[in-house]
């Protein structure tokens, strides 16, 4: 039976889509190929032109491509890719640090936790003494030894029965003891301690200070804060060379347990900077590093390192800006306010309002000096007063342009009112809110500053609803690392005692999560690489166990970090 050719020819055609279609597609090779691909992912983006994904490819430590399974193992699934199921768990950016105290995280190992329930056990004096024993026995310290604790909160001291000199003296005779205010504004000391640094009853309180005198004497009672406690924090003793690298990688390590990539040294001074330098360039930075020298070590920071090599990263380290602080701590009752304190001041003053931590003179030619030269600042004000004082400086100083953007952030800004935020947007400054006090201080507001003031500390919708881009801290070690308690604090407003904390500055989950990645991105100019899920951003990675835009809101202070990734390398993994 002879074949026509027409009919020869279709056969061919057919034997040849039959081959093509049963041939495997060619993988990926080149730039195409991606090094890890994430797959079955809950990818929450924080982008708001591609809000969620299932997939993500990285290559080269940068973010690839986001998009759907199908789609990114077609283009981007070569021979070496390694692929990742995450059989549904959460994918997100790594969290940016808007503020916290980083090179604290270098010694609080070696350190007693006392903050109180349920972060730490010093619920009261007699336990904070007996976890101080606890710690001198446990690890043998030497006589003459310091003895150093953080964390400690007398807002929940029971009956008002405070920590003295006195309590430490009886229980550890033989060791320096500081036990670090919750605040990082001071601490209580005692007699070794105070005899270290010089402190006795001679000693003059200085302008915008606080020593606490014994009742009818003028003998030191252990608590020192603010300008009185400058010299003391900047003579704490400093991790050996030998240790830099070392204790660097162990506090970079506690950021990564909680998801963040990059972290924020709030307020650097100069020997602290050295220590940074050195262990950056002995490779200890698994994380980036800001680093923002505070205006009294200005100067000689800028002799060593001059500001043109700021704003940069070497080594995973880089100066960001200057730190200014105007005032102190509200639950320390040393934050600068218009009206009283209720419960008096630190000391027993009367008609207490606080102070500023310097004169207005002197905080005009600080921020006038920064201006010039042309870096961020990021200005530490926490009560109204201090924050009026600083826009006062501000329209001032800036009397030519106030609306420049001269990368302004207001740190704390807890007591802003509502005529301030008009200012923030007009002048372009961001405030970077701390809404776990509303969990943990908030009992100490209602106390030193009434109802009105203590629900509307951090207003976070306010904020967001007036055109504002806020950011969230910790201020660790104030409180503890801990992002999805955070975010937590943001959406439920909820107190220690179970109380409701102005519950019309709730904000979505979704506007947390910005609050702690793009929008920190923007308050360190870094929205073009950090902040959100984008390709050619760098692969900064934290993966959840569940979706905080899914739980139930009271539910997202127990999701679970399980893995944190910096450019592309995983750096932490829950175990």
């Amino acid at each position: 039976m002879s074949v026509r050719p027409s009919e020869r020819l279709l056969a061919l055609v057919a034997v040849a889509l039959l081959s093509a279609c049963s041939k495997t597609p060619p993988a990926p090779s080149g730039a195409a190929a991606a090094d890890t691909l994430y797959v079955g992912a809950d990818v929450v983006t924080v982008d708001d032109a591609r809000p969620a994904a299932e997939a993500l490819a990285v290559k080269d430590g940068r973010i690839l491509a986001v998009g759907s399974r199908a789609d990114l193992e077609r283009a981007h699934q070569g021979a070496a890719t390694q692929v990742v199921d995450l059989a549904g768990k959460a994918l997100l950016p790594g969290f940016l640090d808007a503020h916290s105290h980083y090179f604290s995280s270098l010694t609080v190992a070696n350190q007693v936790n006392l903050y109180a329930p349920p972060a730490g056990p010093g619920k009261d004096v007699e336990s904070i003494v007996a976890e101080l024993v606890k710690f001198r026995d446990q690890n043998r310290v030497p006589k003459g030894t310091m003895i150093q604790a953080y964390g400690y909160d007398e807002n929940v001291m029971p009956g008002g029965r405070l920590l003295n000199r006195d309590d430490l003296d009886a229980a550890l005779p033989d060791h320096p003891v500081l036990v670090g205010h919750v605040s990082m504004h001071g601490g209580v000391l005692n007699s070794l301690a105070l005899k270290q640094f010089g402190i006795s009853a001679a000693t003059r309180t200085p302008p915008g200070g606080i020593i606490v005198r014994k009742p009818g004497t003028q003998e030191p009672w252990g608590l020192i804060m603010e300008t009185a406690w400058l010299p003391v924090f900047a003579a704490l003793p400093k991790p050996t060379p030998e240790q830099e690298v070392e204790w660097s990688k162990a506090g970079q390590r506690l950021y990564a347990r909680h998801g963040i990539t990059t972290a924020h040294e709030g307020a650097t001074h100069a020997p602290e900077l050295d220590v940074l330098k050195r262990a950056a360039a002995g490779g200890a930075n698994l994380i980036d590093v800001i680093a923002y020298p505070f205006i009294t070590d200005l100067d000689a920071i800028l002799k060593k390192y001059p500001a043109s090599g700021w704003l940069k990263y070497e080594n995973g380290l880089k100066i960001g800006g200057v730190k200014i602080t105007i005032d102190g701590s509200p639950q320390g009752k040393t934050a600068a306010f218009t009206t009283p304190y209720l419960t008096g001041g630190p000391g027993g003053q009367k008609n207490w309002k606080g102070e500023l931590a310097a004169l207005p003179p002197m905080i005009e030619k600080a921020v006038a000096g920064v201006y010039a030269l042309g870096v961020p600042l990021n200005l530490h004000a926490n009560g109204d007063a201090a924050i009026d004082a600083f826009l006062k400086v501000h329209e001032k100083v800036a009397a030519d342009d106030p609306g420049k953007d001269r990368h302004v952030t207001l740190i704390h800004a807890q007591f802003t009112r509502k005529d301030h935020l008009d200012k923030y947007l007009a002048y372009r400054i961001t405030p970077s809110l701390y809404t776990l006090h509303t969990y943990y201080f908030y009992e100490a507001h209602l106390a030193n500053r009434g109802a009105e003031q203590a629900a509307y500390i951090s207003p976070m919708r306010d904020a967001i609803d007036k055109g504002l881009a806020p950011t969230n801290h910790t201020d660790f070690v104030v409180a503890p690392l801990d992002q999805m308690f955070m975010l937590w604090s943001a959406v439920n407003r909820v107190s220690r005692a179970g109380a409701e904390v102005g519950p019309g500055q709730r904000i979505t989950p979704l506007e947390g999560l910005k609050a702690m990645t793009i929008n920190v991105a923007r308050q360190y100019m870094e929205q073009d690489s950090k902040g959100s899920l984008v390709p050619g951003k760098r692969a900064d990675l934290v993966i959840l166990d569940r979706n905080p835009l899914k739980v139930e809101p009271m539910q997202i202070k127990d999701i679970q970090v399980l893995e944190t990734i910096k450019d592309g390398k995983t750096i932490y993994r829950r175990s």
